[in-house]
């Protein structure tokens, strides 16, 4: 057998260890051209999640909630856990990028993690292991020094393996809820809505799950265009470790609207935005949604004091939005504020002031004229002078089949959906608690051009946190989002978080039975 044998052996093999398997069979006769017949959705075997470090206040309480949906076609076996990222020793160069073993040294990588911390590669011990899909796990962490978490799940344990983040902070900078999805490894990622001013103190979070190094440049666009850095490219992002990067470090430029541009030149990170207010209180910004000539932000709460909008045109061509909210009787033109000019290369801010006027609702964008590519998102203000909290809703993309929210909470958890395009179906699905409880499903209609506040069938029995799915039962494009509220202190806490495709099932295309490939 030749090397270029062994290569197309190898090749096929590792291409049916990541798709799931592709069924090697004759053409579909019943196809009118005799080619193959279409894509078959089968579930995933494998998925890697990233969680950010949660806070360095030493007044921060933060939940972990793991859950993997039930998903037909899966076989018994495989698993999931959460282990903590390492973070690089201080003074660590580029030489030593590649010893994963010496990147950590002290007890934030290691104490009750299992990670020695004396320089050696103990692999840290998990911080959370699911026993099986269709019940939610959670685990806790106290204080400012729990890690950034890395995560497997595969076998029947990977489709729709979702874990949120959710922490608590009583006092300070950032004081209030703070929430986010843990996030799959990609290479690039857009965050309109950042900020470089005084008042704000704003990290990227950069965590490579991999067993080589990443290297990674940071862009940051304002008003006028590209802020100037010396600092933001060829940030190394060691083996299997976190690096929290100060946006005010990259630039001496001190603006209110920042968009964050994350571009991966070799491996993978997870990347997410905590944004950190010094009296507006602080929430994670998710990335957006890939630019697109239209774009949904659902889930603005109906109490929301103030809202603003922020976006970006990535490309040379302005774009220019029409701005329209998706309420629970229809779409509206919100007065003053029907269009919104974006300059390409430049980032945009207007403030739609008291939006929602007591409703729930989601933003619209779509183009005026000719459609051009951007990203967006929206701060929401909820509260009142001293006792303001804010939040971000980033551009979210569709449900599709099925989206997956973990952490979910008897009383203060909202469901908002909206069908921007047409009518639409959906099913809900909450589980069984984590210490108890049945689980529970209803259908939805969601009318054409609304936002549906849903009352979530909370399982009967319920003890602990649940997690819930989305599920589409028809063909029009659905978005939405779970908003986490509690009041702190009278301050009025809250976190939203998009629920956008929990990826969960791939497309595996029947392959044409082909020998000769190997003559």
């Amino acid at each position: 057998m030749n090397r270029t044998t062994l290569s197309l052996i190898a090749a096929a093999t590792a291409l049916a260890a990541v798709t799931g398997f592709a069924a090697l069979s004759a053409p579909d006769p019943a196809a009118p051209d005799g080619t193959a017949g279409a894509a078959a959705r089968l579930p995933v075997e494998r998925t890697s999640l990233l969680c950010p470090s949660p806070s360095t206040s030493d007044l921060a309480e933060t939940t972990y909630t793991s859950f993997t949906p039930v998903t037909e076609g899966t076989e018994n076996g495989g698993g999931a856990e959460l282990r903590a990222a390492q973070r690089p020793a201080p003074g660590t160069d580029d030489e030593q990028a590649g010893e994963a073993g010496e990147a950590g040294e002290n007890g934030e990588d290691g104490g009750d993690t299992g990670n020695g911390g004396d320089g050696t590669s103990e692999e840290p011990e998990p911080v959370l292991e699911p026993e099986e899909p269709g019940k939610p796990v959670t685990g806790d962490a106290t204080g400012g020094e729990a890690p950034a978490l890395v995560g497997t799940a595969d076998g029947r344990f990977a489709p729709g393996w979702t874990v949120q983040q959710t922490t608590s902070v009583a006092a300070g900078t950032g004081r209030g809820l703070q929430g986010v999805t843990c996030t799959a490894p990609d290479t690039e990622f857009w965050f309109p809505g950042a900020s470089t001013d005084a008042d704000r103190t704003d990290y990227v979070h950069l965590t490579n799950p991999d067993d080589s190094a990443a290297v990674v440049d940071i862009e940051l666009h304002g008003k006028d265009g590209v802020l100037k850095t010396e600092v933001g490219e060829d940030i190394t992002v060691q083996p299997h470790s976190t690096e929290p990067v100060l946006l005010s470090t990259l630039t001496d430029e001190k603006q209110t609207d920042v968009t964050v541009h994350v571009v991966v030149r070799s491996g993978r990170v997870g990347a997410a935005v905590q944004a950190l207010d010094d009296e507006l209180g602080g929430d994670w910004l998710a990335a957006s949604a890939d630019p697109s000539g239209s774009l949904v932000l659902p889930g603005i709460p109906k109490d929301a004091t103030a809202v603003r909008l922020v976006a970006f045109a990535p490309g040379d061509a302005d774009a220019d939005l029409k701005v329209r909210l998706a309420s629970p009787s229809g779409l509206i033109t919100p007065a003053g504020h029907e269009t919104l000019h974006v300059k390409g290369g430049m980032t945009a801010a207007v403030d739609l002031g008291d939006l929602t006027r007591g409703e729930a609702g989601s933003l619209v964008l779509t183009p005026t004229d000719g459609s051009v590519p951007v990203v967006a998102a929206v701060r929401v203000l909820r509260g009142k002078g001293d006792a303001q909290e804010s939040a971000f809703i980033p551009a979210a993309r569709p449900v599709g089949d099925r989206a997956t929210s973990a952490g979910n909470t008897a009383e203060g958890t909202t469901l908002s959906v909206t069908a921007p395009e047409g009518t639409a179906r959906i099913k809900v699905t909450t589980s069984a608690g984590t210490e108890g409880g049945t689980p529970a499903s209803q259908t939805y209609t969601v009318k054409s051009g609304t936002t549906r506040h849903i009352d979530i069938p909370v399982p009967d029995g319920l003890k602990g946190v649940y997690a819930l799915t989305v599920e589409a039962r028809s063909d029009t494009p659905v978005y939405a989002s779970r908003t986490l509220a509690a009041t702190e202190d009278g301050v009025p806490a809250f976190t939203v978080q998009p629920l956008p495709d929990d990826r969960g099932t791939v497309a595996v295309p029947e392959a044409e039975q082909d020998l000769s490939v190997l003559d």
